[in-house]
């Protein structure tokens, strides 16, 4: 891994921790940490990604990291359900590679949100 973590500015902080909260959820990553309006979600206690009250940079890539195929189906589910455009329904995206299994979805202040399996489905 490159990168240790990642914070995004949100015009609404309430509305994006909902969202990113149920859209995550599907890929285990849940809030670890809340304090002076940010809020960091991650895996196993290491809160890698974070929101904070804030202008909105100009729309960003984030890919999550899915297990599974059933994971990144379970993300663009529940991402919609919270209120995400569709921007590429789950499917293999060859262009990458031949296992590259990932959804797209528009979520909050416009950003593009990903889930990502690069595991060939067995």
């Amino acid at each position: 891994m490159i990168i240790d973590h990642i914070g995004v500015g949100l015009t609404d902080y309430e509305a994006g921790k909902s969202f990113f909260a149920a859209a995550l959820a599907p890929l285990g990553v849940t809030l670890l940490m809340e304090f002076h309006g940010h809020a960091g979600f991650g895996k196993e206690g290491k809160p890698d990604f974070w929101i904070s009250q804030g202008a909105a940079a100009a729309p960003l890539h984030i890919a999550f990291s899915a297990d599974n195929r059933a994971a990144v189906r379970a993300f663009y589910a529940a991402a919609l359900s919270a209120g995400a455009r569709d921007n590429g329904a789950p499917g293999i995206r060859e262009l990458y590679h031949p296992d590259y299994y990932g959804a797209f979805v528009i979520g909050p202040d416009g950003h593009n949100i990903e889930a990502v399996c690069h595991a060939a489905e067995g």
